[in-house]
């Protein structure tokens, strides 16, 4: 069973930019399809980001495109959401998670089924 572990989280100002890593262990990262999801304070955890193992792609949440990119490493078993001109409202706690979903579910947290335990962003001056 993989478990996910991510890190990067932090206070940033508003403008600024973050990376989060998602560390893989016990499996595969590259072999399920990976997503990032976010929790806002009084919020339900919402789509950020995800890669798609079928094909290869990534598809983002409409409300961050242009503001984050995803990415993969192999070789650490892990991958990375680069986020950047943060705002006061993307202040939520960073979750990652694996799934062997079809592509058309992938946005939905239920296609997951194996999270990290999220790392906090707060953008804030």
């Amino acid at each position: 069973q993989v478990q996910l572990e991510e890190s990067g989280g932090g206070l940033v100002q508003p403008g600024g930019s973050l990376t989060l890593s998602c560390a893989a262990s016990g499996g595969t990262l590259s072999s399920y399809t990976i997503g990032w999801f976010r929790q806002r304070p009084g919020k339900e955890r919402e789509f950020v980001a995800a890669w798609h193992r079928s094909n290869s792609r990534t598809y983002y949440a409409d409300s961050m495109k242009g503001r984050v990119t995803m990415s993969r490493e192999n070789a650490k078993n892990s991958a990375f959401l680069a986020m950047s001109n943060l705002k006061p409202e993307d202040t939520a706690i960073y979750y990652c998670g694996v799934s062997r979903s079809v592509l058309s579910a992938i946005m939905g947290e239920r296609a997951y089924n194996t999270w990290g335990q999220g790392t906090q962003v707060t953008v804030s001056s």
